[in-house]
C-alpha cells in the first residue's frame, strides 16, 4: 500500500498539452457562470505559451489537479493568471503551493511585485490571496478601470 501525497508536485507545463487543456477549459467554464463575456480577460494557451509566461501545472496522487501562469511584465511585476484547482481537490493547499511556485519564479526573474485581476464573485479566490498578502490596488496593464474587477498586488 503506498502512502497518499499530501504536498503537490509544481512543475512547469506547456498549456496547450492535453492535461493542461483540461484545466483551461474548466476554468473558462467555471468563470462563464460567473461573468458576462466581455469581463472575462482570458489569455488563450497559445498565448499562455508565450516567452513572456511560465505556465505550472500541480500534481498529488499522480493526477494533475490545477494550475496557474505568471505573465512576467517588462515594467518590473508579474501578473498571476490562470489560478485554477479541479473542485474535487480544493483544500488541500494545492493553490498555495502554486502560488508559491510562481513567486519563486518571479524573484527568479527580479520582479519585485505580483500583480492579478479577479472577480468579486470567486470570493475564495479573493481570500486565498489575502491570505497570501496580497492588497487592494489600483488597474494595471490595460484591464479596463469599470468596476467589475478587483485589482491586487503584493510586494516580494
Amino acid at each position: 500500500m503506498s502512502a497518499v501525497e499530501t504536498i503537490p508536485s509544481i512543475t512547469l507545463a506547456d498549456p496547450r498539452s492535453a492535461e493542461a487543456l483540461a484545466l483551461i477549459t474548466a476554468l473558462d467554464a467555471y468563470l462563464d457562470t460567473l461573468y458576462p463575456p466581455e469581463e472575462n480577460y482570458l489569455l488563450d494557451p497559445d498565448r499562455l505559451a508565450q516567452p513572456d509566461i511560465r505556465f505550472l501545472l500541480a500534481r498529488l496522487d499522480g493526477q494533475v489537479v490545477g494550475c496557474g501562469a505568471i505573465r512576467l511584465d517588462p515594467d518590473g511585476y508579474g501578473e498571476i493568471k490562470r489560478m485554477f484547482v479541479q473542485p474535487a481537490w480544493r483544500g488541500r493547499r494545492i493553490a498555495e503551493a502554486l502560488l508559491a511556485g510562481l513567486a519563486d519564479i518571479a524573484r527568479q526573474q527580479g520582479l519585485t511585485r505580483l500583480k492579478l485581476e479577479t472577480g468579486p464573485a470567486q470570493q475564495a479566490a479573493v481570500r486565498l490571496y489575502e491570505r497570501a498578502g496580497f492588497r487592494p490596488c489600483g488597474p494595471f496593464a490595460d484591464y479596463p478601470d469599470n468596476g467589475a474587477s478587483l485589482f491586487m498586488q503584493r510586494l516580494l
